[in-house]
């Protein structure tokens, strides 16, 4: 992940996470304070409506107290207080005085509690209302619920006051009277925006739709809704508070608090519903969702253009500081990096700089230091190496002084022998000159496609014959050869000199036999090779020291065969290191490209040369740059 998307996904996981605490807590705000007022105004309609409801049964009280304080009401009481009174004289009043009061109920009882007249239900004349016996001073009693049944076998709801009249020997003369609690009742309440009253009148044994009332001339709507909420203050008589969702929209909601209405026996006669609407909660809810995804969408803008802004402050200077690093890797440590402002970026670039201008100071001291050690080196290795032949050289040449002093059969035979002698020396003086003439004359490869598994098997197939000689320990040759592996570009002669070199190097580190193993990997851009013996192995120091050139471990040996392999590998820009362990083998590790620049597709066939030919193929071409220092290759590891 770049540093530009972690910047925006830092800049939006805050942003987001900002708008979100915002929005949810400005919500739950606005969801707490329409709660409360919500609250607030049902109970000031709860309040309204104790109010008219009291004011109601004061009117109702007052009402039906008047009835019983005119005259005539006093003489029907002294009159059927009498013995024998003919009661049927009544029948009517209770019509008459409804009618002179508007009362919606007015009833007459005796003093038993017979009905003696009834403006609503005239059949009830006759019966019996015991309860009326039961409170003893009804005119200090206050407005009541009471259920009232009517003629066409139907029922209501009245807001009901009983008062008595004594008319005489402990007889009173009771005068019933109410007015109807429904929608017009509902109609004098005054209600703010957005909500209602209902009233359930509770008169039915079930649920019945039709007794639920409402101030509005429309009704309620789907009042099945709300059966739920009134069979749960049926089963037990208390407030409570239930939100109902007329449809699948949000705003339909709307929030009710329903409050039972008792009867002077603690009777559930009806309950009354205050209901809030929720609309204008959703839809303020959702302004303020929409509003935060706008600042949100907004922010998250501003976000990424400040994302990119930085990271082009940032990450361009990074990236030119990585660029530049690259190249310095690559060995260009000339590269430098354009210096913008003194931040920390900046100090950035300019320890780059300064960084790259003492590595390419020191690279010089360093060359200059190893050109005056390479050259050193091999005058010392060549005074050690001509030492060996320059002292027979010498004693024979002053034996060839002191033969002068001798007849001549003697000086011809001592002359005889010393030539022979210094023939040998000058032969071996040459090798010598030859070895190291051979090292300095190494050639530029020239590329071409080339099969690395087939070359392997030619090497091995050449070495086949030492490998199995008859009286020695043998030596195995196992393959674990990557197949198909693609060609690469390379010179076929260099790098088949240096697989002999290490093949060589390996039977050399097996002379009581074992297993010489070959592996090629396919990695990418690149190919692996390597080469394992089973021999004694190595020490950390000497792996170390390998690829210095005349370096050996080697009792007889110049030390420039591994350092002519690694020169080789170096021409094709890979890398060999070498893995040891005393006792368990050593493996040398070649790493080339596949692809070199420049190179045209063309194939060569792996050339062919016996291990003990005496013309080596591979011979190095004359250089013509005679004064130029040698060039050793560095260790690797």
């Amino acid at each position: 992940m770049s540093f530009r998307t972690k910047l925006f996904l830092i800049f939006m996981v805050t942003v987001l996470g900002s708008v979100s605490i915002v929005a949810y807590g400005v919500t739950r705000y606005t969801h707490a304070a329409f709660e409360e007022m919500d609250t607030q105004r049902t109970e000031a309609i709860v309040a309204q409506f104790n109010q008219e409801y009291a004011q109601r049964g004061d009117e109702t009280a007052q009402q039906v107290k008047n009835i019983a304080d005119a005259d005539i009401t006093l003489r029907v009481a002294i009159d059927l207080a009498r013995p024998r009174a003919d009661q049927s004289l009544y029948v009517h009043d209770a019509t008459g005085a409804a009618q002179d009061h508007q009362m919606d109920f007015v009833e007459l009882a005796g003093w038993d509690a017979t009905v003696i007249s009834s403006a609503q239900y005239p059949s009830r004349v006759g019966s019996k209302e015991d309860w009326l016996k039961a409170t003893k001073d009804w005119n200090t009693t206050p407005a009541f619920l009471k259920k009232e049944e009517l003629a066409d076998g139907g029922a209501a709801l009245s807001l009901t006051a009983v008062r008595s009249v004594s008319g005489g020997n402990d007889k009173n003369l009771y005068i019933i009277g109410g007015r109807r609690l429904d929608q017009n009742f509902l109609s004098t309440l005054v209600l703010p925006s957005g909500m209602r009253a209902l009233l359930y009148v509770n008169l039915d044994p079930g649920f019945s739709p039709a007794a639920l009332l409402s101030g509005v001339k429309d009704g309620v709507e789907q009042p099945d809704r709300l059966q739920p909420l009134i069979d749960q203050i049926r089963a037990q008589p208390q407030s409570l508070v239930q939100t109902i969702n007329w449809n699948s929209d949000a705003t339909s909601a709307e929030t009710f608090h329903a409050m039972p209405l008792l009867g002077r026996n603690n009777e559930l006669l009806g309950v009354l519903l205050v209901g809030s609407s929720r609309k204008e909660l959703v839809l303020l809810t959702n302004r303020i969702v929409m509003t935060a995804a706008a600042v949100a969408g907004a922010a998250l803008l501003i976000a990424l253009l400040l994302t990119l802004w930085i990271a082009a402050r940032i990450t361009r200077p990074l990236m030119e500081l990585a660029e530049g690093s690259r190249e310095v890797a690559l060995g260009r440590w000339e590269t430098r990096i354009d210096v913008q402002g003194l931040d920390e970026i900046g100090q950035a670039a300019i320890a780059f700089n300064d960084m790259t201008r003492t590595l390419a100071s020191q690279r010089d001291r360093l060359l200059q230091t190893e050109r005056v050690a390479a050259w050193r080196e091999l005058a010392r290795r060549l005074a050690h190496e001509l030492r060996n032949p320059l002292f027979p050289l010498q004693i024979t040449v002053e034996n060839l002084q002191r033969a002068k002093q001798l007849d001549a059969k003697q000086f011809l035979e001592v002359f005889n022998e010393s030539t022979a002698t210094l023939k040998i020396e000058l032969a071996n003086l040459n090798a010598i000159v030859g070895r190291f003439s051979d090292f300095s004359k190494m050639p530029a490869p020239q590329f071409a496609r080339l099969d690395v598994n087939e070359a392997l098997r030619n090497i091995i197939r050449l070495f086949e014959p030492q490998f199995n000689v008859v009286g020695k320990p043998a030596i195995a040759a196992e393959y674990a050869l990557t197949e198909p592996l693609p060609e690469i570009d390379a010179d076929a002669v260099l790098l088949h000199r240096a697989f002999q070199n290490l093949v060589l190097n390996a039977v050399d580190a097996m002379p009581t036999g074992g297993t010489l193993t070959l592996r090629t990997f396919d990695r990418g851009s690149h190919i692996v090779i390597e080469i394992t013996d089973s021999g004694a192995g190595l020490t950390a120091e000497e792996c170390a020291r390998l690829f210095t050139p005349y370096y050996t471990t080697k009792q007889q040996g110049t030390g420039l065969g591994l350092a002519i392999v690694q020169s080789i590998v170096s021409d094709h820009h890979g890398t060999i290191s070498v893995e040891s362990e005393e006792g368990h083998g050593t493996t040398f590790r070649i790493e080339l490209p596949k692809r070199q620049a420049n190179v045209p597709a063309v194939r060569t066939e792996e050339p062919h040369t016996s291990p003990g030919s005496t013309k080596d193929p591979n011979e190095p071409k004359e250089s013509n740059d005679k004064d130029a220092p040698p060039t050793f290759a560095a260790a690797s590891d």
